[in-house]
């Protein structure tokens, strides 16, 4: 074989090869959402958008309150000592308002790095950002959000910004 023949039969194969990677990388990072719930009709997980009501609040009981619950108590116990719905629905919770983000959580600067917040209370934006969106969009079987394409789940799924809603929610 001649050696330009190798040389482009090499980066044949490697270009194969990157596609062939990106594919899989395709098919692994965007599973998304993810069926988190119970089994539907098709013998597979709902994920969160096909639950309906009921199904959503014994998912947000059985899974997504207690994770965020040990969170919020591993950080301030005597603070977080009982955590129930209203601790992110506010007065909806009892009224069965469950809409997201709500008015009840503290407004959000807009700014998509959340400078101000940093400013303003560093430890507790950087444990939300850390810990509590990986913990929940896991929960709710969402991407985490991505400041480059400015979707998935993130501080803004739950709080509003200073307008109201934004990046989508």
């Amino acid at each position: 074989m001649a050696l330009s023949s190798k040389v482009m039969f090499m980066n044949l194969k490697t270009i194969i090869s990157i596609i062939l990677v990106a594919f899989i990388a395709i098919g692994f990072l965007g599973c998304h959402p993810k069926g988190v719930g119970p089994m539907g009709p098709n013998g597979q997980r709902l994920a969160w958008k096909e639950m309906s009501i009921e199904q959503r609040k014994v998912h947000m009981g059985s899974v997504v309150l207690p994770r965020a619950a040990a969170l919020f108590r591993s950080w301030r116990p005597e603070r977080f000592a009982e955590v129930n719905c209203t601790l992110c629905h506010g007065q909806g919770a009892k009224t069965e308002n469950f809409k997201m983000p709500t008015a009840h959580l503290p407004r959000l600067s807009g700014e998509l790095l959340l400078g101000p917040e940093f400013e303003a209370h560093p430890d507790t934006t950087r444990l939300k950002l850390d810990r509590l969106v990986p913990i929940m969009s896991e929960a709710l079987g969402l991407k985490s959000f991505s400041v480059i394409t400015r979707t998935g789940f993130g501080c803004y799924s739950c709080h509003l910004g200073p307008t109201g809603p934004m990046f989508g929610n």
